[in-house]
């Protein structure tokens, strides 16, 4: 199992990403996958899809501006951002684990992710 991260970069503030995180050795709608956020000082948070149903889990903090897609084509799944904040900023790690219960639960307890990628680095400046 692999999965590879893209998209990241320097942002300004009020613009768009669009990470992308490809997966190899499983298809993406066989399992739960979600987009986690590691800054310093902050608790880890997530955006989550489940692949079978196509259900989306997102952190208070990412509601509204975030979305999370999966595309069985290309076996990837996208997290857009739209209107950057600087506190977007951080390492985004893309992570897949079979689905355990339900993307809420699995997405909040953030257990469950067998696979992670390395991560990119996304920073927003004001």
């Amino acid at each position: 199992v692999q999965l590879v991260e893209s998209g990241g970069g320097a942002a300004h503030e009020g613009g768009s990403l669009r990470l992308s995180c490809q997966v190899s050795g499983f298809s993406v709608d066989t399992r739960l996958i979600g987009w986690f956020r590691d800054a310093p000082g902050r608790e880890r948070e997530g955006s989550c899809i489940n692949g079978v149903d196509g259900s989306t889990f997102y952190y208070d903090s990412m509601k509204g501006r975030f979305t999370i897609t999966r595309d069985i084509g290309r076996n990837a799944v996208d997290l857009q951002i739209n209107g950057l904040k600087p506190e977007d900023s951080g390492r985004y790690t893309c992570a897949m684990g079979a689905v355990h219960s339900t993307v809420q639960q699995m997405c909040l307890s953030r257990r469950g992710f067998a696979s992670w990628g390395q991560g990119i680095q996304v920073t927003v400046s004001s």
